[in-house]
């Protein structure tokens, strides 16, 4: 039987279709193997197992029958404890929904489950997705498997430890900053966040709404397209939800020739003071060798990035602030006794928030208050209006912008703790993105020294298959 080490999507579905193993198989497996890291890690929130087992026995049922067998049929994947699956647990990281039961499923994991994979749990994130570490759950720290005693990167941290660590062969984790490219950046694994729009929203926990998008978590940029292709499209619930005709050919079966076409924009602002010399030197190499496969590079110019940490950091604690106005402790979650009403809201919400959401929420309501949503709030909207602007201006000249993902490699645990403003300067290059509704993709450098290091593709809007049609071919480098 296939090692849960040598595991992709692509290699587990080929070993699926000889009978080399069964789903059910490496689904035993992996949760031995769960059972062996997870103490150490700290990936996992909740386990589905009994479900997931039965999941893949219908799986290798399908495959013993040829019946509606995808590319996903009995994979086994981990799900962010903030996107709903009807049944289990959905905590999004915070004690105010420690007791809480997803009543309903979210379309990706209705979708999931539609295309045969088997969800093996919950996984551990910072409360509500608020944070660049891990270190803000309600209720453990994640620890990132290449150095326990550095972080994995957040908010996606459980997701993105689960496969780095062999604990999940695929996840899917959600992207409101960089939170799914900065975990993946620290621990040496592919990670895509999508066109806004190009995977609905329905059942995934709101933190910000205009900046949040579900994505993949793999070992492989192949990998990330095949999970992409299965989780995107228009849904009738996702009112933001885009209807787009992605060419599956170009997505998924990408072509050099076409490839060499793209034309890759270096932004001047990226490469700057802060950025650590390791990690610069790294990225330089890998656009040395994206040259190499015969696609021209230009300098160009994003001049209002400078601005998009400020204007993230206004914009997403308002509506952050607005998206958690619901968890009061009535509705949702636990419940504290109490004298009064104002009493209830007061004591669920004490207990309930960690200290980054309160933080964010008492900065986004500041924010939106009277006299203050002219001299903030409206503001930050012009300035995202303009850091848009530059990108559109930038995809006049080329077609793929390439950057780094992080300014440093992973730090040690509680090193930037005490310092919120220090921690967010981590998604210094992932935010801008974000604030545009643009795709973009975290890659490992290969062949590095030490600790992972990712670089960042971003492209057009829609034109995934632009950004992992490269990371396809750069990988292919190096097999």
């Amino acid at each position: 039987m296939a090692h849960l080490h040598d595991l992709t999507i692509k290699k587990f579905h080929e070993g699926l279709l000889k009978k080399d193993f069964s789903a059910l198989e490496i689904t035993q497996a992996t949760y031995d193997w769960i059972e062996k890291r997870d103490s150490e890690i700290g990936a996992y929130l909740s386990l589905n197992k009994d479900f997931a087992i039965k999941q893949a026995e219908a799986a290798d049922i399908k495959i013993a029958k040829n019946e509606k067998v995808t590319k996903l049929t009995g994979i086994p994947i981990a799900l962010k404890d903030n996107i709903l699956v009807e049944g289990l647990p959905a905590t999004a990281g915070s004690k105010i929904l420690k007791d809480y039961t997803a009543s309903y499923d979210s379309t990706v994991s209705k979708r999931l489950k539609d295309a045969g994979a088997v969800i093996l749990g919950k996984t551990n994130l910072d409360e509500f997705a608020m944070g660049s570490s891990g270190e803000n759950s309600g209720f453990k720290i994640t620890k990132n498997p290449k150095d326990l005693e550095r972080v994995p990167g957040g908010s996606s941290s459980g997701s993105t430890a689960a496969v780095a660590d062999h604990m999940a062969v695929a996840a899917l984790g959600s992207d409101t900053g960089g939170s799914i490219r900065q975990p993946a950046a620290f621990c040496g694994v592919v990670g895509l966040k999508p066109t806004y729009g190009s995977v609905s929203r329905h059942g995934l926990i709101a933190l910000a709404s205009s900046l949040d998008q579900i994505g993949p978590l793999t070992k492989t940029v192949e990998d990330a397209a095949i999970l992409f292709n299965e989780i995107r499209g228009k849904d009738d619930l996702d009112a933001t939800s885009a209807d787009v005709d992605y060419s599956l050919e170009d997505l998924l079966n990408p072509k050099l020739e076409n490839i060499k076409k793209l034309k890759i924009g270096i932004p001047e602002e990226y490469f700057i003071e802060g950025l650590d010399k390791g990690v610069s030197a790294e990225v330089e190499r890998v656009i040395n060798d994206i040259k190499s496969l015969g696609l021209e590079i230009k300098k160009i110019r994003l001049p209002h990035t400078k601005y998009a940490l400020s204007c993230y950091y206004i914009i997403m604690p308002a509506e952050a602030s607005s998206n958690l106005e619901r968890f009061d402790g009535i509705r949702y979650g636990t419940r504290h006794k109490a004298g009064s009403l104002l009493d209830l809201y007061r004591k669920n919400r004490e207990a309930g928030f960690g200290a980054e959401p309160k933080r964010r929420i008492l900065l986004g309501n500041f924010v939106l208050s009277s006299g203050y949503y002219d001299a903030y709030y409206s503001k930050a909207q012009k300035v995202r209006q303009l850091i848009k602007r530059d990108f559109d201006e930038a995809f006049k000249e080329v077609d793929v912008i390439a950057t780094p993902v992080t300014p440093t490699r992973a730090f040690k645990i509680g090193e930037k703790s005490a310092d919120p403003l220090e921690m967010y300067l981590s998604d210094i290059f992932t935010i801008p993105v974000n604030l545009a509704g643009l795709p973009a993709l975290s890659i490992p450098v290969k062949k590095r020294t030490g600790l992972p290091v990712g670089f960042q593709l971003i492209g057009r809007r829609f034109r995934e298959a632009d950004i992992l049609g490269i990371g396809q071919f750069y990988e292919k480098l190096y097999n």
